[in-house]
């Protein structure tokens, strides 16, 4: 009897054991998957498809906007911010979506009462407005993950100079090693040297694709000791401590002005939020008024008033150093 009970929870520890060892092992295959997909970059995605080197090269500025035939539009500061964005979408597409999405608020706005010319009007103004609020926020996503980014590439640009690599080696070492957006970047900087450019350039290039503004620490860094000497590894070791200190004391300061961006957030959303609250519990109160022309000169001017204080306050609360 006892050897018949023991040998059942044999069978039942047996059992426990190979379904602990199986979701392991289908933890473990997943987690690779996973570690994988992170580390990759647009760059090495593209070397995937099997299409050469100069040809990465040539799609990766091509997405960018940086061959003069692919843009739409010729003001250098509306490429610029198309360029930094790190937006791949085709521009024709891009600006297709956004003009459906302006007409769409356009007649949203017309059907709950809103004129006509004034329904035009406003579609006129969100027009270009959109595109370039869409495009400012991925600029704006885009350099925080790079400025997070950038310690650690010039971290291990600095480990392969210990171990021999010259800079463009070593510069190369981050496109393989670290992801989007600063691996695609470097990834740039090494095609672009490996095809002729010089490496000041290229770096040149860098900034003016991405814009961040710890960058010009790193390049004149490079050009000074490309054309007078010096210790490279001793000047990127400091720099990375520079820029990591620089984004503790803007964290910082972001936390302490806190207070002034929570006061515009409130303020902003009060009106707002009373206004869809008198719409849900009294559709009818404003049924009036919504005909009247004044009624939305009125509503213009009172989003416009809010709209210069809110800018007033983030610009009391913003520090630029």
């Amino acid at each position: 009897m006892s050897d018949g009970f023991s040998a059942i929870y044999v069978i039942y520890a047996g059992a426990a054991l190979t379904g602990i060892m199986i979701a392991e092992a289908c933890y473990l295959l997943y987690a690779g998957r996973s570690d994988k997909r992170t580390a990759i970059n647009r760059r090495m995605k593209l070397q995937e498809s099997k299409i050469s080197q100069e040809q990465v090269l040539i799609q990766l500025r091509k997405e960018r906007g940086l061959d003069a035939g692919t843009s739409l539009f010729s003001p250098d500061r509306f490429r610029a911010l198309r360029t930094q964005s790190g937006m791949i979408m085709p521009m024709s597409k891009f600006l297709m979506i956004t003009s459906g999405v302006a007409l769409a608020m356009a007649l949203v706005a017309m059907w709950y009462g809103l004129p006509p010319p004034m329904g035009l009007l406003l579609f006129v103004v969100l027009v270009p407005l959109v595109p370039v609020m869409v495009m400012r926020f991925k600029r704006k996503r885009r350099l925080k993950r790079f400025g997070t980014q950038l310690p650690e590439a010039l971290e291990l640009i600095t480990r392969g100079l210990k171990a021999g690599h010259p800079v463009p080696v070593a510069i190369a070492m981050v496109s393989r090693e670290m992801p989007d957006p600063i691996g695609t970047e470097f990834g740039v900087i090494a095609d672009e040297v490996t095809y002729g450019s010089d490496l000041v350039s290229a770096l040149n290039s860098l900034f003016d694709r991405v814009g961040h503004e710890d960058l010009p620490l790193f390049i004149t860094a490079v050009s000074i000791q490309s054309s007078s000497g010096g210790n490279l590894r001793e000047i990127l070791d400091g720099l990375a401590l520079t820029i990591r200190e620089r984004g503790k004391l803007r964290r910082k300061v972001r936390a302490i002005s806190t207070e002034g961006r929570m006061s515009a957030y409130i303020l902003t959303a009060i009106p707002a939020l009373l206004f869809a609250a008198i719409m849900a519990l009294m559709p009818g109160f404003y049924r009036d008024v919504w005909g009247e022309a004044k009624t939305w000169y009125l509503i213009g001017g009172s989003v416009t008033w809010l709209m210069l204080g809110n800018l007033i306050m983030f610009k009391m609360s913003n520090f630029r150093f």
